[in-house]
């Protein structure tokens, strides 16, 4: 190679070196001035982490949840006490809570109230019992299979729509004055509610849950048992709460039905000589039996269910 060729080699990877060497040169400065843009101002004040508070829900004493509740009926007994010592409230139209008071203190120990009360809670527990089987096996029937929901939903809207109480006169006819038109009246007024509830926990069943069971090859009735039924628990509690409640109301009805025995005869005995003594006795064991009953279904709930307690956080 001669010398002006080697010159002119030389010339030409000078030239090509210095672009490369600007390019790098660039980058280094764009990068000092990001890093430069990332400092802090020595002028601002350090940021302090705010340390994360838990709220926590302050238990209330039961006591006085208990007291919250027995107010209201504080409050009515206060004023049922105060119109009746000041006249307002004659015996004629209600008698006084001390009357009251008295008066089934005696028909307790004369053996009439006892009678009376084991006959009724006999006639609504056997129709409560009836009543919510029937409303059980309906709704898991309408809810589970797409045939039932065809078959049944429609009869039972229908049925549910009547008033039970005119179905007094027709039960009268049809099974007599005895004791089976009453705890069948009982057992209908039941039915409904645990009807409707238990049908609509069905159809919202986890269909991802639904799908495992079959895939693991459970039948029908060990998926209604281990997957529909306990998730449709809190449904069919609240079902049977209505249901309870309404065979409270449906026994007063019953027991209009010529009974001989019961509430309900010793309230028609009171009525005929006109004892509101004896009629308030009545009406407020009708509305403690309902009370104690849902009491009981709350109980069952908190067993069965201890979850829902601890959502709240306060009860």
């Amino acid at each position: 190679m001669t010398a002006v060729e080697t010159g002119f080699a030389e010339s030409e990877s000078s030239e090509s070196s210095e672009p490369s060497e600007s390019f790098e040169t660039s980058e280094t400065s764009e990068s000092f001035e990001s890093s430069e843009s990332f400092e802090s101002d020595p002028t601002e004040a350090p940021l302090e982490l705010v340390t994360p508070q838990v709220r926590r829900e302050r238990r209330r004493p039961r006591g006085l949840a208990f007291a919250l509740r027995a107010l209201g009926p504080i409050v009515i007994l206060a004023g049922w006490w105060t119109a009746s010592a000041t006249g307002v409230l004659t015996k004629d139209l209600l008698a006084s809570p001390p009357d009251v008071v008295r008066q089934g203190v005696d028909l307790w120990r004369s053996g009439q109230l006892s009678e009376a009360l084991t006959v009724s809670l006999g006639r609504a527990g056997t129709g409560l019992f009836f009543g919510v089987v029937v409303g059980l096996l309906l709704g898991v029937t309408a809810g589970f299979s797409r045939i039932g929901d065809d078959l049944l939903d429609s009869a039972v809207q229908t049925l549910r729509a009547l008033p039970f109480l005119s179905l007094v006169p027709l039960f009268m006819v049809w099974f007599g004055i005895g004791e089976a038109a009453r705890i069948i009246l009982i057992a209908v007024a039941t039915t409904f509610p645990m009807y409707v509830s238990t049908s609509g926990a069905v159809r919202n069943a986890d269909r991802k849950l639904l799908e495992a069971a079959r895939t693991f090859g459970l039948g029908k009735l060990a998926t209604v048992r281990r997957i529909v039924l306990p998730g449709a628990l809190p449904a069919l509690l609240s079902g049977l709460r209505l249901s309870t409640t309404l065979s409270v109301i449906a026994l007063i009805a019953a027991e209009e039905i010529n009974s001989t025995a019961g509430l309900g005869y010793l309230m028609a005995q009171a009525q005929n000589f006109s004892r509101t003594d004896i009629l308030t006795v009545c009406i407020l064991i009708y509305g403690l039996l309902g009370l104690a009953a849902d009491i009981l279904i709350r109980a069952l709930e908190r067993v069965l269910m201890p979850w829902r307690a601890a959502v709240g956080g306060t009860r």
